[in-house]
């Protein structure tokens, strides 16, 4: 009789620890999806960027070079990292700085209807990206809270779940160039 309890009580420590596990794995996985969502983002700035760089090449070659190289200086890796995300929009920054200068100096590029378009999908983008960190912020917060809470933590230390880190907001944001 005590073997059986025995084995009833082992059975169900290994399917609660199964259960734990893998809630932990969906978790992490939705936090993943939430990354790459930003990098989603950020892939389709780049490229309404790339069009803005077309348009400033008629107006000032050596600057759409310039710009050109800038972003082809963006790394394109398969693993996006917090680390990443952040690089990415200190490059956006660097461009967009530079779109704004050109468009001061050539008045005629400011006033042309692409460009404005152009510039109007890029806000649009802004906005998806700000909201896709949210959104990423979010789930590290509740896969955080479950390999934090108690018994949840025992099950996450022993199977290797950590704690992840957050974006953090940029604090130069408020000198960030609308572009």
């Amino acid at each position: 009789m005590a073997a059986i309890i025995v084995i009833v009580l082992v059975v169900l420590l290994a399917l609660w620890v199964i259960s734990i596990q893998n809630s932990l794995v969906k978790a992490d996985e939705v936090c993943n999806n939430a990354l790459k969502q930003i990098a989603v983002q950020q892939t389709s700035r780049f490229d309404a960027l790339q069009a803005l760089i077309k348009l400033t090449r008629e107006y000032s070659s050596y600057e759409a070079d310039t710009l050109q190289k800038i972003v082809d200086a963006r790394k394109q890796s398969t693993s996006l990292s917090v680390a990443d995300v952040a690089a990415n929009d200190d490059l956006l920054k660097q461009i967009g700085s530079r779109l704004i200068a050109v468009a001061e100096a050539y008045p005629d590029l400011k006033a042309n209807q692409n460009y404005q378009q152009t510039m109007q999908s890029i806000e649009k983008y802004e906005e998806n990206v700000r909201l896709s960190r949210m959104t990423f912020n979010d789930t590290v917060t509740r896969y955080n809270q479950q390999v934090r809470v108690f018994p949840t933590s025992l099950v996450a230390g022993i199977l290797g779940f950590s704690k992840r880190e957050y974006l953090e907001e940029d604090k130069s944001k408020k000198d960030y160039p609308t572009i």
